[in-house]
């Protein structure tokens, strides 16, 4: 990978008339950021891109920079190869997200409908609502289990009973492979800067209970209208945290289902 390969995950085909549908994971993941929802998604005849993101995954690390910017230019090359001059719907969670509404921004003919889904970076927050806890450092496996089951219930799930055996192999598989841990932007307020440059319908699907956002996830649908985007409108997933897709699918799929008619 030391030549900048972006790894992409092909499901359905194409069909006349439907755009292809680009799936972005969020920071710290993978493709299988949205492994409950290939399948319905396929049930709906929806062909899928889902790439590991450059830096995460199986992909190489960006060739000009370590956060969402130095993304674009790489994903968008991709796309081009794979799908021409097609524009796409685009989807992205959280770090995707940013990524997603940058991409948009930066490449309006390549998309045809923005779906964000608990993206950071509306300038809304004023300071960070958790911390997580550091894991590398820690000698025995058994402490590196116990923090990353409290990273999942602080940022990821608002549940912690939804934190089986399964989600927390998922989850340390992705994190012990990310290799941009110098990343800032998620923590500015580029996406709402960057989305008066969107062309294309942009819908937003947030868990209620974000742990990004807590009690100023009322004021998100505001900071969107105000960005002067093409801004359609917000669904809050309710019992859902900031893994919106994974922790209540059906809900979401509802949502996404609305946001793609």
């Amino acid at each position: 990978m030391a030549t900048g390969e972006i790894v992409w995950h092909a499901w359905g085909v194409p069909r006349a008339g439907v755009a292809p549908l680009v799936l972005l994971h969020g920071g710290s993941g993978s493709w299988t950021h949205w492994l409950r929802n290939i399948d319905t998604l396929l049930a709906e005849g929806r062909e899928l891109w889902v790439p590991d993101l450059p830096g995460f995954g199986d992909s190489a690390p960006p060739p000009g920079g370590h956060d969402a910017d130095a993304m674009v230019a790489p994903l968008h090359a991709g796309l081009q190869s794979l799908l021409g001059a097609q524009p796409c719907d685009l989807v992205g969670f959280s770090f995707g997200g940013m990524v997603a509404g940058l991409l948009a921004a930066a490449y309006p003919e390549a998309v045809q409908r923005l779906v964000l889904v608990g993206a950071p970076a509306m300038g809304v927050v004023p300071e960070r609502q958790f911390t997580l806890k550091g894991w590398r450092h820690l000698s025995t496996q058994e402490e590196q289990l116990q923090a990353h089951r409290y990273n999942l219930a602080a940022l990821m799930l608002s549940d912690p009973a939804h934190i089986d055996d399964a989600t927390l192999a998922l989850h340390i598989h992705n994190v012990a492979r990310d290799r941009l841990p110098r990343r800032r932007l998620a923590h500015t307020d580029i996406l709402a800067r960057s989305l008066p440059q969107v062309r294309c319908p942009v819908h937003a699907i947030y868990g209620a209970s974000d742990a990004l956002y807590k009690r100023w996830i009322s004021a998100l649908e505001g900071a969107f209208r105000a960005t002067g985007a093409p801004f359609v409108g917000m669904a809050l997933v309710p019992g859902c945290g900031h893994w919106v897709q994974y922790e209540q699918p059906g809900a979401f799929h509802a949502a996404l289902r609305e946001a793609l008619r």
